[in-house]
């Protein structure tokens, strides 16, 4: 059983740049792919990034080049690095685990098993 909290929100200017942090207990990182999602208010919880555990980074299209994922399985903490935020950044980033070993597409919610409680990230104009 795999438990994830995350730190590090807040509120921001747009063009500014804030780091989430994600740390895991009661599992081994490294046998997990790890993701990144968000929500905003009305909307449906997207995928922001991921982290296979096999190696390998990827991106939704809206944060490509601005976000970037990082772990470290050693602190078993995994980070989102936002730069160049926009107020449509705005929303509760979670955090979240595949089951040990997980294959296929990783960009959907149901990939995942672990989930956090969330941050929230505000980006002001």
């Amino acid at each position: 059983q795999v438990q994830l909290a995350e730190s590090g929100g807040g509120s921001v200017q747009a063009g500014g740049s804030l780091r989430v942090s994600c740390a895991a207990s009661g599992g081994i990182v490294g046998r997990h792919s790890m993701g990144w999602f968000r929500q905003a208010p009305g909307k449906e919880r997207e995928f922001v990034a991921g982290s296979r555990w096999s190696g390998g980074t990827f991106y939704a299209d809206s944060v490509k080049g601005r976000f970037a994922i990082e772990r470290d399985n050693a602190k078993k903490t995994v980070y989102l690095q936002m730069n160049s935020l926009k107020p449509e950044d705005t929303a509760v980033y979670f955090c979240a685990a595949s089951g040990e070993f997980a294959s296929g597409t990783m960009t959907s919610a149901p990939a995942y098993e672990y989930w956090g409680q969330g941050t929230q990230v505000t980006v002001s104009s």
